[in-house]
């Protein structure tokens, strides 16, 4: 039975979208750890088909983009609920709600990086290509990062994660205004539908020969945040049935499947070179949220671990590479032995998941909750949430309990 969209779920995540986020941090995790046995020099993977070691090791960016269509999504759709209509939206709120969530770890990111630059520590030290540890600092709380790689090249493993954090905030810095001034008429939807539609050209034609800009740029990653924007406004509009549903979840996971499944025969048939493969896979991103919306269920017991790793995906992101090159550093002591690259691979993935569940628990949540609470003004400010709400889930870090329109 499909479930009204007025329905009020009784829990407050959706296992499916965890469960992409969860897909999305591994692959990053699985490629982090890769590069770090590249740049070793240290040989492995020889009798995996080809295929099979692309899709595990090499499949980080197509990680990233699921993270953008998945920001996307939650945030547009937590707007809905709290302020009832894209011209709703408050922007101080939005602001502030967006600090308490993101700017607590990341402040506490810079200062131990800083201070691991200063002391000299190897895998830390930002070079003077880059202008120092000052740029860096800089970039990093301006949203600016990935021009200042694409312009200098590459920055230590622990300071290169924030170029995603860079497109995601400058795209949130316009939203709530862009929602104010648009939200109203019809021309909010084409806005969003513009930004898809530049997407491709972003990652091949205007970025040019600059790799990294190829990767980094912002309109590069905002089409799949614009489409999960758009799969939001769309989910209570659209009515399917179940078997709608389930064929437009199949189309999704698909999608999905083909591009990291597939990659390369995607590559033979030229959508990296036209930059459709990020297309693709935010589009099954996409259609896969949308229907986990409509019909949202538990998942099995085998999707546990991919879900954990999925609810603190956040934390895993901003603080993985300190037991990615932990775990290297110990891995390399003892001999760098080929029979270890498997158990260096697991660890890493366990060992991050661990650090952000302990930096999630004792750290940023309580950080969060406190923010929001000082910043409260009483039910109907900061947080509020209407009544009746298409969707329950909530965005990452969005764990105080959501409080009714009216529910002094």
């Amino acid at each position: 039975m499909v479930e009204s969209p007025d329905s009020v779920h009784s829990w407050r995540r959706l296992d499916g979208i965890d469960l992409l986020r969860g897909a999305a941090i591994f692959f990053v995790l699985m490629n982090h750890v890769n590069m770090r046995l590249r740049l070793g020099h240290v040989p492995y993977g020889q009798s995996l088909p080809h295929q099979v070691l692309s899709t595990l090791v090499w499949s980080a960016q197509y990680g990233v983009q699921i993270f953008f269509a998945v920001s996307g999504f939650l945030i547009t759709s937590t707007s809905l609920r709290r302020w009832g209509s894209p011209a709703g939206v408050r922007p101080r709120e939005f602001y502030l709600l967006r600090f308490a969530r993101i700017a607590p770890l990341l402040i506490l990111l810079l200062v131990i990086l800083a201070a691991l630059h200063c002391i000299g520590s190897p895998w830390f030290v930002v070079p003077q290509r880059a202008g120092g540890l000052g740029p860096a600092l800089f970039a990093a709380l301006t949203f600016h990062l990935n021009v200042l790689e694409a312009h200098r090249g590459y920055l230590p493993g622990n300071w290169d994660v924030l170029w995603s954090l860079s497109v995601e905030e400058a795209f949130y810095l316009f939203f709530p205004f862009v929602c104010l001034s648009l939200g109203r008429g019809r021309w909010l939807i084409p806005l969003l539908i513009a930004f898809v539609a530049i997407g491709p050209f972003a990652r091949t034609i205007l970025a040019g020969q600059n790799e990294v800009w190829q990767e980094y740029s912002y309109l590069g990653g905002m089409d799949a945040i614009a489409m999960g924007c758009l799969t939001a406004l769309a989910v209570p509009r659209v009515h399917l049935s179940r078997g709608k549903l389930i064929a437009v979840r199949a189309i999704g996971v698909g999608f999905i499947a083909f591009i990291l499944g597939f990659s390369l025969l995607a590559a033979q048939i030229g959508l990296p070179q036209l930059g459709l493969d990020m297309t693709i896979i935010a589009l099954g991103t996409c259609l896969v949220m949308a229907t986990v919306a409509r019909a949202p269920r538990r998942l099995p017991m085998l999707a546990r671990p991919l879900l954990w790793l999925g609810q603190r995906s956040y934390e895993i992101y901003l603080t993985h590479m300190f037991a990615v090159i932990g775990l290297y550093v110990l891995f390399t002591r003892l001999g760098a032995p080929s029979i270890g690259v498997p158990a260096l691979f697991v660890g890493s993935v366990l060992l991050s998941g661990l650090v952000g569940e302990f930096v999630a628990r004792f750290y940023s949540e309580p950080m969060n909750r406190h923010l929001r609470q000082r910043w409260s003004e009483g039910a109907s400010r900061l947080g509020s949430v209407l009544e009746h709400s298409v969707l329950e889930h909530s965005v990452p870090g969005d764990t105080a309990p959501p409080r009714r329109a009216g529910n002094g």
